[in-house]
């Protein structure tokens, strides 16, 4: 693709302020530059702004929506790729999903790409996504070193699901999305929706063993982590 970041002025959106513009303009354009040759301008806008859209239904702080937006739209750019053999990638996907993506599943993916590196790829997703981090899962994580207070609670799409390599659920039930042939696995564990500190550190650590033991399954070493 040969578009320049100029072209993107066609998609301002008037209906945001001026620096909410200024920061998806900005966001498209870095988006472009890392998926160009892979997809056209106007993919690249239709996954930033339906991502900002989702996200500002109920954003309570719209300040960080358009690098939300960024986020979730380059992850879900990556998964298309991957899924319609756009690009290669070796390494293993692993895909955690629950209800609110607030608790578990955002556990779950601190501790995988902690230990993995870059070794191996994490995403995560609810069926209905909260509005927050639980605060509880934030503090016993960072009691054990792992900062996630830098993730949000986002959705799946189809894309992401069948781009991943093994999708592990967590109380999402019928909800949780089904495709043939993909490796699932499903970790019963309580929400810690509403819980203590003190009764999400049982959790945390059952999570921990848990991701652990699959990342050895996947091949990934863990032992200098």
């Amino acid at each position: 693709m040969t578009d320049s970041p100029v072209s993107f002025k066609r998609h301002i959106r008037h209906d945001l302020s001026i620096d909410q513009q200024h920061a998806l303009l900005t966001a498209a354009t870095r988006l472009h530059r890392d998926f160009g040759e892979t997809f056209s301008v106007d993919t690249v806008e239709r996954f930033l702004h339906s991502a900002y859209d989702q996200f500002a239904s109920h954003a309570t702080v719209s300040n960080f929506l358009p690098l939300l937006a960024e986020r979730f739209a380059r992850q879900h750019l990556h998964a298309l790729a991957r899924v319609e053999g756009k690009i290669t990638d070796a390494r293993p996907t692993v895909l955690f999903l629950c209800t609110h993506n607030a608790g578990r599943s955002q556990m779950a993916l601190g501790f995988f790409t902690h230990l993995a590196g870059d070794d191996a790829v994490a995403w995560s997703g609810g069926s209905e996504p909260g509005e927050a981090i639980n605060p509880s899962a934030i503090q016993a994580m960072a009691e054990v070193g792992i900062d996630i207070t830098g993730e949000f609670p986002k959705p799946w799409t189809d894309e992401i699901v069948q781009a991943a390599d093994v999708v592990v659920t967590m109380g999402c039930g019928d909800a949780c999305p089904i495709f043939p042939g993909k490796r699932y696995e499903n970790w019963d564990l309580p929400d810690p929706a509403g819980q203590s500190v003190d009764a999400v550190r049982p959790i945390r650590d059952d999570i921990e063993e848990r991701v652990r033991r699959l990342l050895a399954e996947l091949g990934v070493d863990t032992a200098h982590r």
